[in-house]
This record gives structure tokens, sequence and C-alpha cells, in this order.
């Protein structure tokens, strides 16, 4: 199992942004709509993109990927069932069951796994998809689902927790096939769901209000295949501007969109960064202070703070000048990060759905290990501006969601490596 060996080091620099991963799971998926060829192109080598690429192969595709364009084709039968043995790793997996309901009529779907960050239950997937006509049963550890003819219908798709990226995806990806008019109430406006949008529209789908709380789909007979570009990937962008904070550095990034970061950018100003955005080159400058200000950051749906930033962001915090507040309204229980970074000197206190950060003037590096993909970050961010080596194991996490993490980081003059 390989780990990162990380020193205190100074950034400096220009870093891109690849594709985004969350955004090109749900769009190769989609690619089950349709019989005829897709190319999807800045589409990132992770491990979690080579799964996918394997779940597609099982279910009748033909796949090459290199120099992250993806090429999509079908082959002859098409099946309906995505194994344990693949879905078990990655939770984006289960949006195959909707395109699979709406092209094959049947779909054998095993219950994802993924990070360990909380209970991540299916039932707004399993709400959506029965709206639309389809019998859905839980058997073995798999989701069985058949309908005879999917039907559009108005679904509500709000949960505890607000709404759903991969529910909202998944009954988008069912609709576009079903019969009459669906209307999807409580959608997710995540920047992903606006660009499954945009795939499925070049695929020839009819679908309004994509990126707002209400889609309006017009079910179609077929759809056809297409060219397609994935949006940057704004985690990734939001994690590079976590590291240039918390080693205190001066650094530009490449390739993002600015309007997905906007939340991001307003926290990161609070506490004393100066963030200058380019229009025109689309480059942003992270200017941070030598000591940075606590802060409250609470976690919301989009617009609000991701979810996916919040560990790197507690990393930063943890020596900030002060005390600060996170709230995780997405995940209550996504601290699993907590314990390994107070292993590295940080004071911070979990209570329920909040962590206390009180801000120290050193970290000290420590052996670690990741519990999750955006765990793994927080660490690689903390080792930064820790004193001394910081050893991280279990860095495959980090590998289903970074590409080229480490040479990106030496690039910007990082002392990182890999150890195999």
């Amino acid at each position: 199992m390989d780990k990162f060996i990380v020193e205190k080091s100074k950034l400096s620099g220009t870093v891109r942004i690849s594709g985004s991963k969350n955004a090109a799971l749900p769009i190769m998926a989609a690619t089950l709509l349709t019989d005829n060829k897709c190319v999807v192109k800045n589409v990132p080598c992770l491990r979690d993109i080579t799964t996918m690429i394997k779940i597609l192969e099982v279910l009748g595709k033909k796949i090459s990927f290199k120099d992250n364009i993806l090429v999509v084709e079908s082959k002859k039968p098409r099946k309906h069932v995505a194994p344990y043995r693949l879905v078990k790793t990655m939770r984006a997996s289960f949006c195959c069951l909707g395109p699979l309901l709406a092209k094959v009529k049947k779909a054998k779907v095993a219950l994802p796994g993924g990070c360990v960050i909380g209970p991540r239950p299916v039932n707004l997937h399993i709400k959506g998809l029965a709206s639309l006509g389809a019998d859905i049963s839980i058997k073995k550890g798999y989701c069985q689902a058949e309908v005879k003819k999917l039907k559009g219908n108005h679904i509500y798709l709000g949960g505890p927790f607000g709404s759903s990226v991969l529910a909202t995806a998944n009954v988008m990806m069912a609709a576009v096939l079903a019969q009459g008019d669906t209307f999807i109430e409580h959608a997710a406006c995540e920047p992903e769901i606006n660009a499954l949008g945009q795939f499925l529209e070049k695929m020839g789908a009819e679908i309004q209000g994509y990126g707002t709380p209400l889609i309006k789909i017009k079910g179609k007979k077929r759809l056809e295949g297409c060219e397609f570009e994935v949006i940057p990937d704004r985690i990734e962008a939001g994690t590079f501007v976590a590291a240039a904070m918390a080693a205190s550095s001066k650094i530009t990034i490449e390739g993002a969109d600015p309007s997905h970061l906007t939340s991001v950018f307003e926290a990161s100003r609070k506490m004393g960064t100066k963030i200058t955005v380019s229009s025109k080159s689309r480059q942003i400058e992270i200017k941070p202070p030598k000591k940075l200000k606590a802060v409250n950051i609470t976690t919301l749906p989009y617009p609000g703070f991701p979810t996916d930033l919040q560990a790197q962001f507690m990393a930063c915090l943890a020596k900030a000048n002060g005390i600060s507040l996170i709230n995780e309204k997405i995940y209550p229980d996504r601290f699993m990060h907590v314990a390994e970074l107070n292993r590295m000197g940080a004071l911070i206190q979990k209570t329920g759905p909040y962590a206390i950060i009180e801000g120290r003037n050193k970290l000290q590096g420590a052996q670690t290990q990741a519990s999750d993909l955006r765990a793994s970050a927080a660490l690689v961010v903390a080792g930064l501006a820790a004193e001394g080596s910081s050893k991280i194991s279990r860095i495959y996490h980090i590998d289903r969601g970074y590409e080229n993490i480490e040479d990106k980081l030496q690039k910007l003059g990082a002392n990182i490596k890999r150890i195999k």
C-alpha cells in the first residue's frame, strides 16, 4: 500500500485544475442511454474513473481512454447487472440504475460503498425512480428494479439534509426516456448537475431548469451520441486554495471556474486571504496572510460551502489565530479526520455535527492514516504546514479523486513523495 511523506513546504507557481470527477461519473453513466458513440473530453485519470469504466464494460460498452479522452461505444449483448465487486468501492456507480431502467427496462445494481463519512441512504433514488413507475426491491445487497414503461411524474427530492446530487442525476437520466413530462422539485443545483443536463441536451434530451431547484424534462423516445467536455473540478481547486493557505504561500490556479467557488472564496477572504480573479485568462491568484484568522463555516448544498472541502479547511483553521467552528450540515458524522489532525498537534473537539478548532502556532509531523478521500487531502494540507515529516498511509483514497496530486504539488515546490 502506498503512502506519502510530506515535509513543511513553501509553495509558488501555477497549478492547472483537472476535469471534475463528480461531473464525469454521472456523465459516463448517461452514455448507457444511447447505442451511439459518445466522446467525453477532459476526463481525469483516477481510480474512480477506472472503476466506472469497468462497470460500463460489464454492462455492454466498449471503451477507450487515453489522454483524458473517453470514447464509449456499444457492443452486444447489453447487460443490466452492476456487480458488488465494483460498486462497493464507489458510491457514484449507483448512478447506473436510472439509465439502465430507462434503456433496458431492468436493472440490478449493488448497494453502493465509497468513503466512510456517515450514513448515505439511497431512499431518495428509489423514491424518485418508483415515482416514474419502476418496481424496486432490495434483495441480498442489490437494488433490483424493472418497468414496462417509465412515465413522467411530479417528484419531490428533498431529504433531511437537503437535496441529493446523485438522486437528482439518477432521476434526470431515467426521465429523459420516460413517457410524458417529469418535474423534479428540490433538485440539486450543483455545477455537476448542470454539466449532466448539458450533456443530456447534447444527446437530444429536452430539459429545462437544470442548475435550479425545479427541473422540467420532456421525455424522448431515443437519444443520440455526442461529444462533450467535462467541467473543471471545483473541489480540487478548493483543495489547492487550502494548501496555499496552510503553507502561507502565494500560488496561481489555472483552469478552474471561479463562478463555482464563490462560497470557498468568501470563507478564504474571511480568513485573511487575498484572492484575485482574472476573468479573461481564468487565473485565480491566492495570496494568504502570514497568520490566518479564525472563522465559522457551515457546509450546505450548493451554492453553500461544500462538504467536500470541510476537512481541508479544518486543516488550515488548525493553525489560525483564534477559535473556529465548523457546522457539518450535509454529513453530520463526517469528522473521521479530526483524530488524525489532533495527532499532528491540532486542538479540535467534535460535538455532534460541530467541530470546535482552537488554532495553534505549530503543527507537528506525525504518522497518520487516511479514512476517506477528502480526509486524505486534509492530511496532505496539514503536512505542508507541520514541522518535521508527516507520513500518510492508505493514500489509495486520494487516488480516487485527485489526478497526480503529488506531481502538481511538487511543481509548486512542495516536499512530498510517494513511497511504494
